[in-house]
C-alpha cells in the first residue's frame, strides 16, 4: 500500500471520528445541563414548555434557524426526555439548514436571510398544523424511563450544597475523578480547537462555555446526582449508542460521497431537480447539500431547488435522533420530505421561482 493511500485512509476515518465525538460531546453536555436545571427547579421550567405545544413549536423554530446543529441537538434532547412533542421535532428539522448556513452566509447573505425567514415561517406553520392532529403531534416512542427523573425528597436531590463540595473532593470517588478528567480534556480540546470549530466563532464559544458549566456540575453535585442522574441516566443509556450510530453513519456517508459525483444528478429538468434535492436532503450529513448552494450562487439553479433541499436536510442534527429512535427519524424525514415538495412545487406554480440574479 502506498503512503498516499494510507494518508487518505487516515483522513477517511479521522473526519467522521471528529464529527462523531463533537456530536456526542455536545449532546452529553446538553442532557446534563437540562437534567441539572430540571432537578434544581424541581421541573418547573420544563413544565412551562411542556404545558404549551404552541410554545414548543415556536421555540423549536427559533432553535432551528440558529446556524449549525447546536439548536437542533437541544430540541432532540428535549424530545428524547419527553418535554417537547413530535410536532416541535419536525419544526426544528425543517427550520435548520445545518452547517450549510455558514456557507450561505458567506456566499449568498441576502438570499440566506430571505431563505431563513421563509423556512422559519413554513416550519412554524407546519408545526401548528401538526399540533391539530394529536395522533401525529403526540407521537412519542420513548417510555416513561426517558422522562427527566425528579426526586422530591430534599435529602436526595440537592444539586448544589456548598458545605459538601470540599468533603466530596477530599473523598473523591472513582466515578467523579473519571468524569472530572473527561470534562477537563473536553475543555482543553475545545480551547485548542481540536474538538469543534478551529476559529473562535460563536459555536466554539458555546462549546467552551458548555464544557466549563459541565465541569462545574460534575465537581459540585452530590454523589446521588452524579450516580443516579449523570452516570446511570445519561452516560450509560445514551453515550455509547449516540457515538457509535453517529460514527457509523458518518463513515458510511463519507464513503458514499466519495464514490458518487452528485453534480451529474443536476443534468435534468426542474421537476426532477426538486425531487433530487429533496432525496439528497434525506441524508443526515453535511456535504452533498453544498452543491445546491454553489450552483444557486453561480446563477444556474433556481431558488425552489435550494429551498427544498434546505427544508429536508438538517446537517448532522438528526444523527442523535437516528441513534435514539429509528421510527422518529423516519417519520420526521418523510414529513419534511412531503412538506418541502409541496412548497417547492407551489413556488413554481405561483411563478415566484428565481435564480441568484433575482436576489
Amino acid at each position: 500500500m502506498h503512503s498516499t493511500d494510507i494518508h487518505t485512509g487516515h483522513l477517511f476515518f479521522v473526519d467522521p471520528l471528529r464529527h462523531a465525538l463533537l456530536i456526542t460531546t455536545f449532546i452529553m453536555m446538553v442532557m446534563l445541563i437540562i437534567e441539572y436545571l430540571n432537578v434544581l427547579s424541581r421541573g418547573s421550567w420544563s413544565k412551562h414548555l411542556k404545558s404549551s405545544s404552541w410554545l414548543q413549536v415556536v421555540f423549536a423554530g427559533l432553535m432551528g434557524i440558529i446556524p449549525g446543529c447546536l439548536g437542533t441537538y437541544t430540541v432532540v434532547s428535549l424530545y428524547a426526555h419527553r418535554i417537547m412533542n413530535f410536532a416541535s421535532l419536525v419544526t426544528v428539522m425543517i427550520a435548520t439548514s445545518g452547517d450549510e448556513a455558514f456557507l450561505m452566509m458567506a456566499m449568498i447573505p441576502k438570499t440566506y436571510l430571505i431563505l431563513t425567514l421563509i423556512i422559519f415561517g413554513i416550519a412554524v406553520f407546519t408545526g401548528f398544523i401538526l399540533n391539530l392532529i394529536p395522533r401525529i403531534s403526540n407521537f412519542q416512542p420513548f417510555s416513561d424511563q426517558h422522562k427527566l427523573p425528579i426526586h422530591h425528597e430534599d435529602h436526595e436531590c440537592q444539586c448544589f450544597q456548598r458545605e459538601t463540595i470540599i468533603p466530596q473532593l477530599r473523598a473523591l470517588s472513582f466515578t467523579r475523578a473519571l468524569l472530572i478528567a473527561g470534562g477537563i480534556l473536553v475543555m482543553v480540546f475545545v480551547g485548542l480547537g481540536e474538538l469543534g470549530p478551529e476559529d473562535w466563532g460563536w459555536m466554539r464559544v458555546v462549546l467552551f462555555t458548555g464544557s466549563i458549566v459541565t465541569l462545574f456540575i460534575i465537581i459540585t453535585v452530590p454523589e446521588h446526582f452524579l450516580m443516579a442522574h449523570l452516570w446511570e441516566h445519561i452516560l450509560k443509556k445514551h453515550l455509547v449508542k449516540i457515538f457509535l450510530w453517529s460514527l457509523g453513519t458518518l463513515i458510511a456517508l463519507h464513503f458514499i460521497e466519495d464514490q458518487i459525483e452528485i453534480r451529474k444528478w443536476m443534468d435534468a429538468n426542474l421537476v426532477w431537480m426538486i425531487v433530487i434535492a429533496a432525496l439528497i436532503g434525506l441524508l443526515p450529513t453535511s456535504g452533498p447539500h453544498l452543491v445546491f448552494i454553489t450552483l444557486f450562487a453561480s446563477g444556474t439553479l433556481p431558488f425552489s431547488v435550494l429551498l427544498v433541499n434546505s427544508m429536508v436536510q438538517d446537517g448532522h442534527g438528526s444523527l442523535p435522533l437516528l441513534a435514539e429512535s429509528k421510527r422518529s427519524f423516519i417519520y420526521m424525514k418523510l414529513l419534511n420530505f412531503l412538506v418541502a415538495l409541496i412548497f417547492g412545487f407551489l413556488l413554481i406554480l405561483l411563478g415566484f421561482d428565481v435564480v441568484a440574479s433575482g436576489f
